[in-house]
């Protein structure tokens, strides 16, 4: 079955996100458009479920999922559910990719909530596995019991990695430290509450995330979520700053010369649309949830990456793992 692209979310929808579709399919993955006919470009041929509405940016998610049935986001996860799609990538709404793909596919029996699985890069090795990145603002210490089960699962599955070490986020590696919510975690994960397939390897802290010595991090969402748009802000910054050295005057520039092609290769990195998006795992289907920006490139990785997820059989993985 093919991967059922929102062709209305997105910063740059419809016309870039159409482009990255006809780019995967004429790669060799099946894909299925959803949108409005009417305000498509031209889509190559490829198949287009019918959407009317769409859940905006700046749309509440729950009152957008509520009320715009007809929505492409809805429409989307209803493909999933109906078994006409296998799964489902969107640049939009990220609280509403989660609520459609929540309320129409329905969550893995036994599981508290889902959460946002996102790679953070890690120049050398295999990204970080962060989650959750945003799904749950509050959570329990039983929900992150969760998350570290899924996320050992995910960083199995996405990047090979035979066993992962993973580590909860907290102010300091010690036991003690943290607030209420890291330290009744880090009791039950020490106690092997997780399972024996999870490498708990105790507290890890924010400057952790971006080496190796951790696979997966471990957090409530609005940590995470902290986290990931700090990252993100601070690369963009590094890269700029870089950018702007060479080219302060002629010796800078001659260095600049040197330097950049050495330098191409960490920034395609450090590029979010190189991993096509995040995965929300947790419910019933295949979600990959793309950065609003996302350009055409990035919607073929997010396919890609929500292909081999189905491929692998991700979510009975994450059934078993949680069960």
């Amino acid at each position: 079955m093919p991967v059922a692209v929102d062709a209305m979310g997105g910063d740059r929808a419809p016309d870039e996100i159409v482009l990255g579709a006809r780019q995967a399919a004429e790669a060799g993955l099946p894909v299925v458009l959803v949108g409005d006919p009417d305000r498509l470009p031209d889509t190559g041929g490829l198949e287009v479920i019918p959407a009317r509405e769409v859940i905006g940016m700046d749309e509440d998610a729950a009152r957008g999922v509520r009320t715009k049935k007809d929505s492409s986001l809805v429409r989307a996860a209803e493909a999933v559910r109906d078994r006409r799609a296998s799964a489902m990538v969107s640049a939009g709404n990220t609280g509403a990719t989660m609520a459609s793909a929540l309320l129409r596919m329905g969550r893995l029996k036994g599981l508290a909530r889902p959460a946002i699985a996102t790679p953070i890069p890690v120049p050398g090795t295999t990204p970080t596995v962060l989650l959750d990145a945003g799904a749950n603002a509050e959570c329990s210490a039983a929900w992150l019991v969760q998350f570290a089960q899924m996320g050992s699962v995910f960083a199995r599955q996405r990047y090979g990695i035979a066993v992962p070490r993973v580590g909860l986020l907290s102010i300091g590696e010690e036991a003690t430290k943290g607030n209420p919510l890291v330290k009744e975690t880090h009791a039950l994960l020490a106690a092997g509450a997780a399972g024996a397939e999870v490498d708990f390897i105790g507290n890890v802290e924010g400057r952790d995330v971006m080496t190796d010595s951790v696979d997966v991090v471990v957090t409530d969402g609005f940590t995470g979520n902290v986290v990931l748009k700090t990252l993100e802000g601070g690369m963009r910054f590094a890269m700029r700053s870089v950018l702007a050295s060479f080219d302060t005057n002629d010796e800078t520039k001659a260095a600049g010369a040197v330097l950049l092609p050495a330098l191409l290769p960490f920034a395609e990195e450090m590029d979010p649309d190189t991993t096509g998006g995040a995965v929300l795992l947790g419910v019933s289907g295949v979600c990959v949830i793309s950065h609003g920006s996302s350009s055409a490139r990035a919607i073929v990785n997010a396919v890609r990456v929500a292909h081999a997820a189905v491929t692998d059989g991700l979510v009975d993985l994450l059934a078993a793992a949680v069960s």
